[in-house]
């Protein structure tokens, strides 16, 4: 039996929120109908193009694309031959350049296109609005597009020519790769008190995460003797630094940038917060979620896909730093509700958000494209 060749076509650089899930999606897409290829278009010399290494660790093909520049049409006739070449059945591909250039790789080709979006950002950055409408408006030419949450797939519908190329497959994430994560053994100076209670966020450090609402709560709460730390790189980065200088936190706030560990760190983590503007069904709290560590979210679409307020987590209003600051210091309080925050938000991941039911529905949704001969 013919296997489907799926090439997933993914962004250089670290490895963030859609390179992961990725990743979490071919760990378990059926090795006796999918054959993976992993791949990244490298636009600056210096970057690494990790999820193709990571790809490679798993066993799986992988190809990187050299393509210098912002927009490299080179990129696409590299694609395009290298889908003739190894009979590539169905690219797909999770942002608007990889949206863009991989769609326009498959014309004159048998291969089908797939997106998954994984959310937009709300960014005044024209250019970048600019790119993100023109995604949205070349979804219709794709064989079909595969939101992650309801929030992400309802706007959707509204797009002429797509709704009946529209399939829903919620997020997932891999609970054995957290679950076989040690607990960081490494000596961090900041943390040699074991009493601190330690505030933590894993993700990007950019505008659309919320991080200055983050650190103005923390700066707030005095009952108790709270560490934070941030893990993650980002344009945001020497903004928040100057932001934590000027509310006088520095000594208690670590910026650690982006961490291979970051799993075995989060499991030093009193609690989670992501105090973001606008999420998909956010997979960094689906991993602490899962490693069992109480999170506090913002009370927005996608977060709410997660969270039940005082159920799986909790819920704050967005920009409301006093609120966070309150709610922060309650958890730390209540032992009671941070152990039913616990076995809850673990529970709902691993009954309703792992990567293997992901996985499942991906290789039925490939398999309809490309019937198995």
């Amino acid at each position: 039996m013919k296997k489907i060749k799926v090439l997933q076509l993914g962004s250089p650089g670290e490895l963030y929120g859609a390179e992961r899930w990725i990743l979490a999606l071919v760990k378990y897409l059926d090795i006796n109908t999918i054959e993976t290829w992993v791949a990244s278009i490298r636009d600056e010399p210096e970057l690494e193009a990790s999820i193709c290494h990571e790809a490679e660790k798993y066993g799986l093909h992988m190809k990187i694309f050299d393509a210098y520049g912002k927009f490299n049409f080179s990129a696409i006739s590299q694609l395009k031959r290298f889908i003739v070449d190894q009979d590539i059945d169905i690219i797909h591909t999770h942002h608007y350049k990889t949206d863009i250039i991989g769609l326009l790789s498959t014309r004159g080709t048998k291969c089908k296109a797939v997106s998954t979006p994984h959310g937009w950002s709300k960014a005044m950055d024209f250019k970048l609005c600019c790119y993100e409408l023109m995604d949205r408006c070349i979804f219709p030419f794709f064989d079909a597009v595969v939101p992650l949450s309801e929030d992400i797939y309802r706007p959707l519908t509204y797009i002429p020519g797509l709704k009946n190329k529209l399939e829903l497959i919620i997020n997932g994430v891999d609970v054995s790769e957290i679950d076989e994560a040690s607990v960081s053994i490494e000596k961090l100076e900041e943390l040699e008190n074991e009493n601190y209670y330690i505030i933590g966020y894993i993700g990007q450090i950019i505008y659309r995460k919320g991080l200055d609402i983050l650190l103005k709560a923390v700066a707030k709460i005095n009952t108790i003797d709270w560490r934070l730390i941030l893990i993650g790189e980002g344009e945001q980065r020497d903004e928040l630094e100057l932001l934590a200088s000027s509310l006088n936190i520095s000594d208690r706030v670590m910026f650690l940038g982006f961490r291979a560990d970051r799993l075995s760190l989060l499991k030093k983590f009193d609690c989670f917060v992501l105090p973001s503007k606008l999420e998909g069904i956010p997979r960094c709290l689906m991993e602490a979620l899962t490693a069992g560590i109480p999170v506090l979210a913002s009370d927005i679409p996608g977060c709410r896909d997660l969270i039940e307020d005082k159920e799986t987590g909790i819920l704050f209003r967005q920009d409301r730093p006093d609120e966070l600051s309150e709610k922060v210091a309650m958890l730390a309080h209540d032992t009671k509700l941070q152990e039913k925050l616990k076995r809850n938000g673990r529970n709902l991941i691993i009954e309703k958000f792992s990567a293997e039911r992901m996985a499942v529905n991906y290789t039925k949704l490939y398999s309809s494209l490309v019937p198995v001969k």
